[in-house]
């Protein structure tokens, strides 16, 4: 029978829980009490046919602790007059906490809320709608708040994140916690200390006036007229993006790639340069002006992973062109394909052209395969040596 029983009750009681709504509601906020369940009873048939079974449901029903049962009276042809639950209700807040036993929860929940009203009480109104967070976080949760308290104390601070000087905070705690402290941060400093420019957790640094890494490009010469040293033989650099940006390379052929091994294998060609993508994102490339001067290509995987990057590439250097992520590539190497763990979930990038978008709307919907794609570092040299061959 699918009437409910009281584990049905206790199980919508829970879902308040999980939405956050019941520790919310201990602060002031959310949905208030007394609050009705939902209730599915019997059918005037099942009273007949299993009259045991219901007056078993109701006894069950009526004796569920913390639960207001209302009745109503009921003129059955055959079984004549009967009270039978028609509804049920959660009086108190404190009845639905101990309804599903998480009186403990809720005490922890309350220091914490105290501890924050006593020393960043401007956070009190995120904790409302991040109730389940907090709670989640009772052991981290003195510390990040202490750190926001030093963060108003010493606003766009200049240092690296590992100096940050907080007696018992361990130096990688503010790497580690970035994402959450972004949130309290936001909350709690001055607008004019916040770089709202940047987002995200890789830009913590930047958006909260502490120093950064540099970002280091990897790049190789593949012509010896354009050496950067007067050394003959392999010269693979490494240097930080503002020496990158500062480099003399106007007019040079530039292939970026995501694949070490492709990055290594290029071979010497005039007036080139290779640089390994590596991951570390292009809005650096777009502070290099002597790019705008070059023929840049970028050759990643063919998957939809593969050509956002390549969209996303374009949005700091339009004149980019794609290398070896077309359609003829992509069905020429059939016997290379392998699936795509999970695809990028835009329908559409807005700096493909009309070839790669419709290349991309094709692998979004399984044209040739569920979620197939073409890694890069599969394709052949000697394929690869004839399409650079056709660039000129």
């Amino acid at each position: 029978m699918s009437w409910s029983r009281p584990d049905d009750l206790r199980a919508q009681v829970q879902r308040w829980w999980d939405r956050g709504e019941l520790l919310s509601a201990t602060l002031g906020a959310g949905p208030q009490f007394p609050r009705r369940l939902q209730l599915k009873a019997p059918e005037s048939y099942e009273m007949a046919a299993f009259f045991d079974l219901v007056r078993n449901w109701i006894d069950a029903l009526s004796k569920t602790k913390y639960c207001r049962v209302g009745m109503r009276e009921i003129n059955h042809r055959t079984l004549g007059k009967n009270s039978v639950p028609s509804e049920v209700w959660i009086d108190t807040l404190d009845d639905a906490i101990a309804f599903i036993k998480k009186e403990k929860e809720v005490r922890i929940f309350k220091s914490l809320v105290e501890t924050t009203r006593l020393s960043e009480p401007n956070l009190l109104s995120w904790i409302e709608s991040n109730s389940l967070r907090v709670l989640k976080l009772q052991d981290e949760w003195v510390n990040l708040l202490r750190i926001v308290t030093w963060m108003k104390e010493n606003p766009n601070p200049g240092i690296y994140l590992r100096q940050v000087d907080i007696a018992g905070i361990d130096s990688k705690f503010i790497e580690s916690h970035r994402g959450i402290l972004s949130e309290l941060l936001d909350e709690s400093l001055p607008a004019n200390c916040i770089q709202n420019s940047v987002k995200g957790v890789g830009q913590f640094s930047r958006r909260y006036g502490f120093k950064s890494k540099p970002v280091r490009i990897r790049f190789r010469v593949l012509d010896g007229k354009h050496l950067l040293f007067p050394v003959e033989g392999e010269q693979d650099i490494s240097m930080d993006a503002s020496s990158f940006a500062r480099l003399n390379a106007r007019g040079l052929r530039v292939f970026i790639t995501e694949n070490e091994i492709n990055y290594l294998s290029f071979p010497l060609l005039p007036d080139s340069m290779a640089i390994f993508g590596a991951g570390y994102g292009f809005d650096m490339f777009a502070q290099v002006s002597w790019l705008a001067d070059c023929k840049a290509y970028y050759w990643g995987d063919i998957d939809t992973h593969g050509l956002a990057i390549l969209s996303s590439a374009r949005a700091h250097l339009p004149h980019l062109q794609s290398l070896l992520m077309d359609e003829e590539t992509l069905i020429g190497h059939r016997h290379f394909w392998v699936s795509e763990a999970k695809q990028h979930s835009s329908a559409s990038m807005p700096n493909l052209n009309v070839y790669e978008a419709a290349l991309y709307s094709n692998l979004k919907n399984n044209v040739w395969g569920n979620k197939i794609r073409l890694e890069q570092e599969r394709i052949g040299w000697s394929y690869v040596w004839a399409a650079i061959d056709r660039l000129g």
